[in-house]
């Protein structure tokens, strides 16, 4: 076999369960800051697995789009894993721009969210679904932000080779640290965490995404968590693969260990902020998420001072 198909079935198998290991190490950060044992590690993957024997509560005003949301959303999720870098240098699918792909994906899985949180006519899914329009406003230009720095940094198109070859570049020390903290905030944006949103509220005004699927359950329920899991992974492996110093073509194992490594890092660090802080307030929120465009511009600006031809 392959290098590049070893790498491609070990992207798979930490697509599928890092997003399980990743809520289990927030979980389990939380409670060693609370001074308790708290949930097992693969607490999460128990609770999807008995949500897929629950039959499904559906609203009498629900259409058919909102069972099939959940699944798009989930599929479309998948998908976007299949271009990101998550091992370091690597994707199994990689072309020029693929990262605009990587968006128009996440955008469609975000628009069908939206859709079917209003489908059912509840006034509290509209609200969260308005509240994931405004903060999606300002987290996607962010991201194009940082895309169009990497590129420029780097002279590369595709999303594995801008990370990979960006420690390359005498560039890397000086922006590093704002790229890492951008998506870090972008972390928390997409996959809901504190201080943007609070996974475990049950304060329906204060919800963005837990309130858009209030009305989910059983299998469609489960294939919405799975799916914010899977965005919560797809950040910490862009993150994981800027600092990766190892080329996985020329050491895999070793490339794979150091990502899956740092994953667990950030999800140990997205464990400690949701510890120590509580979530913003909601006028508060717009302003933190403008810190990730923030510092993308700081890190765009020194490359541009420096060469880069911004």
């Amino acid at each position: 076999m392959t290098t590049f198909w070893k790498l491609t079935l070990a992207h798979m198998a930490v697509t599928l369960v890092m997003p399980f290991l990743l809520v289990g190490v927030i979980n389990r950060t939380k409670s060693w800051w609370a001074a308790r044992k708290g949930p097992g590690l693969w607490q999460s993957f128990h609770d999807l697995r008995r949500l897929l024997h629950k039959r499904p509560v559906i609203s009498v005003t629900a259409t058919p789009l909102f069972r099939l949301g959940a699944y798009v959303v989930l599929v479309c999720s998948l998908a976007a894993m299949a271009f990101v870098p998550l091992l370091g240098q690597f994707a199994p699918l990689s072309f020029a721009h693929d990262f605009v792909a990587v968006a128009y994906i996440l955008g469609l899985a975000r628009l069908v969210l939206m859709l079917s949180a209003m489908d059912v006519g509840s006034p509290f899914e509209g609200m969260g679904a308005a509240r994931e329009a405004m903060f999606g406003a300002f987290a996607e230009p962010a991201l194009f932000l940082l895309l169009g720095t990497l590129s420029a940094a780097t002279g590369m198109s595709s999303f594995a080779d801008m990370l990979g070859h960006l420690r390359h570049t005498p560039y890397y020390a000086l922006i590093v640290l704002p790229l890492a903290l951008s998506l870090l905030i972008l972390l928390q944006t997409e996959a809901a965490r504190v201080p943007v949103d609070d996974p475990a509220t049950h304060l329906e005004l204060t919800m963005i995404h837990e309130v858009m699927i209030l009305d989910h359950s059983g299998p469609e329920l489960a294939a919405m968590q799975y799916a914010a899991g899977l965005k919560m992974t797809l950040y910490a492996g862009l993150i994981a693969t800027l600092l990766n110093p190892l080329d996985p073509l020329a050491a895999p194992l070793a490339a794979v260990a150091v990502s899956v490594g740092l994953m667990l890092g950030v999800a140990v660090v997205v464990g400690c902020f949701e510890s120590l802080m509580a979530r913003l307030p909601l006028p508060w929120v717009t302003r933190y998420v403008w810190l990730s465009g923030w510092l993308v511009a700081f890190a765009a600006l020194a490359v541009g001072v420096t060469g880069g031809g911004l």
